[in-house]
């Protein structure tokens, strides 16, 4: 059937920081410019999730007066530690130790998706047409192969596919450039990337996921401005992984946890690890007393320009996180994202303008300072693979002596689904029950992301082998679904002969995209429900 179609000059793919910095900009430089925005969840900020601090340094390029419109951007960072934590003790390694990208005295501590919020109020004053609840499912094509648009899903289909009274087919949207924005791992830009071989000569791209609770707590437990990170227990000394602990205003704690998904027990359980660690004592003392409000997962991009892929192809752009801009020994990314759209902004009016070419992306992008400062962060990742010890005396001499310019790359070695071993060869962990005070199972955790789906539409995560997972992953790596999904999407069940089968529960999706990422062999894909579907996050 033929689909409606709407024209624009630039449409854009996700409301995040990157997508949102490149319509501002856009306006910016051409008023008179068509821009509008695709957002999936059913607001802006529905789908965002981050630690967050947050550097100024790209805003303050794009809306220098953003103290005086009103940013939400409050809290200045006062106070840092950085500890090293066994079972029952910690050891606080000395701040003026830490090298600078890790410091963060002029940054702040923020919700990233209060600033979706408030960024996408400054796009509207522009002229930017934003839709939220609509996601971009498919990528369209010209006759010569470039990029012609997207369009969006197909709202109101059964499970198999059928036409429900609700149906409403998608539209839709062509334009001149299109821009990928979609934040990690996103769908279409995966597609992208393989199509156009974007990542031709690039290092495999590296992941992690990233899980976060917001905690109301008593006022003499509550030091807002502290900026806490923690490295070791509950993790063993081959797996990277850390934690955040931000003390945000309205005597609020985002707590969280990253953990590399190149981990290779198959027995792990991210979220499982995230509990244990709350309750080491240093933690505990904080939360004790005090109510958690908010959780969510997100998986985020971690590869640094080994794994940057081409950002640039016929008729469209790939930024911020669906590239892969984040600076992995900063923790940070929202910068980084938001420089690349600026920049994605300045290649498109010249384009439309005077027909440069999209390929003036690229040299604009490695003359920034967004590209200097992943090239100086390039060897902090990879690292890793010698060990936390290793790794963290190596980023000290690589960052403080040499200052990221060592005349070395250090390389990854493989994609994150290729280095779980056989379940067999791993001693299995035993996780302490919740206590429903400061750990908590995964059902009351997905309650609080307040995810929804529609009933009965398709289901959204896509196995390639239905049978794969009994026949193959159950046996070798003891079916690590059940484990690494945050909020239980997958199950392994008996049926009423007690034979196992592979049940997934698609309604608790929150779009981390970690299945997508991890599974071994590759068998599940992740595509887009219908709009609006997902997590709801406040001020996460």
């Amino acid at each position: 059937m033929t689909r409606e179609a709407m024209k624009y000059d630039v449409v854009i793919v996700g409301a995040g920081p990157s997508g949102l910095a490149t319509a501002i900009k856009l306006k910016q430089l051409e008023p008179n410019i068509n821009v509008c925005i695709l957002e999936k969840g059913a607001e802006v900020g529905a789908h965002i999730l981050s630690g967050n601090i947050f550097e100024t340094k790209a805003l303050d390029e794009l809306l220098p007066n953003w103290k005086e419109e009103g940013a939400p951007i409050k809290t200045k960072v006062s106070k840092e530690k950085f500890l090293f934590l066994g079972k029952n003790k910690s050891l606080s390694w000395p701040t003026w130790l830490l090298p600078s990208v890790q410091k963060n005295h002029n940054n702040y501590i923020i919700s990233l998706a209060n600033l979706c919020r408030w960024l996408a109020e400054q796009a509207e004053k522009l002229g930017v047409e934003i839709f939220p609840g609509f996601p971009a499912s498919e990528v369209l094509y010209n006759e010569d192969g470039s990029v012609k648009g997207v369009s969006t899903v197909d709202m109101g289909l059964d499970k198999d596919g059928n036409k429900k009274d609700t149906y409403e087919q998608g539209i839709e949207l062509h334009a001149k450039v299109t821009v990928f924005a979609e934040g990690c791992r996103g769908h279409l830009g995966k597609h992208l990337i393989k199509k156009y071989q974007l990542d031709q000569g690039k290092d495999s791209q590296q992941y992690g996921i990233g899980l976060k609770e917001i905690w109301e707590v008593n006022e003499n437990q509550h030091q807002q401005g502290l900026v806490m990170h923690t490295v070791g227990w509950p993790l063993d000394k081959k797996t990277y992984g850390g934690s955040f602990v931000y003390h945000a205003e309205k005597k609020q704690i985002y707590i969280g946890y990253v953990i590399g998904l190149d981990y290779q027990n198959p027995h792990l359980s991210p979220f499982e690890e995230f509990q244990r660690f709350k309750t080491h004592p240093v933690i505990r003392k904080m939360l004790e007393g005090g109510k958690r409000i908010s959780y969510g997962a997100r998986a985020l991009i971690e590869g640094g320009i080994q794994s940057l892929p081409k950002m640039f192809m016929p008729g469209a752009l790939l930024i911020g996180c669906d590239a892969g801009t984040l600076n992995m020994p900063k923790i940070k990314g929202s910068h980084t994202a938001m420089k690349s759209g600026i920049i994605a902004a300045e290649t498109i009016v010249e384009h439309i303008k005077n027909n440069s070419g999209l390929s003036v992306y690229e040299t604009k992008f490695k003359k920034s300072w967004v590209f200097k400062e992943l090239h100086a962060a390039r060897n902090a990742k990879p690292s890793f693979s010698w060990g936390l010890l290793f790794a963290i005396l190596f980023i000290g001499l690589d960052q403080i002596l040499f200052r990221g310019k060592l005349p070395f790359t250090l390389r990854h070695k493989r994609a994150d689904h290729e280095a779980l071993k056989p379940a067999s060869q791993l001693v299995k962990i035993n996780y302490p029950n919740p206590d429903g005070k400061i750990t908590f199972d995964k059902t009351s955790s997905v309650y609080l992301t307040g995810t929804n789906h529609t009933e009965n539409q398709p289901v959204h995560l896509k196995l390639k082998d239905q049978e794969l997972p009994i026949k193959y992953t159950l046996d070798k790596f003891d079916e690590p679904a059940q484990r690494y999904c945050p909020v239980g999407v997958y199950e392994i069940q008996k049926d009423q002969d007690s034979n196992p089968m592979f049940v997934i529960n698609s309604q608790n999706c929150i779009h981390c995209k970690t299945c997508d990422i991890k599974e071994p062999s590759q068998n599940i894909t992740w595509v887009t429900p219908e709009g609006g579907g997902g997590p709801r996050y406040g001020n996460m």
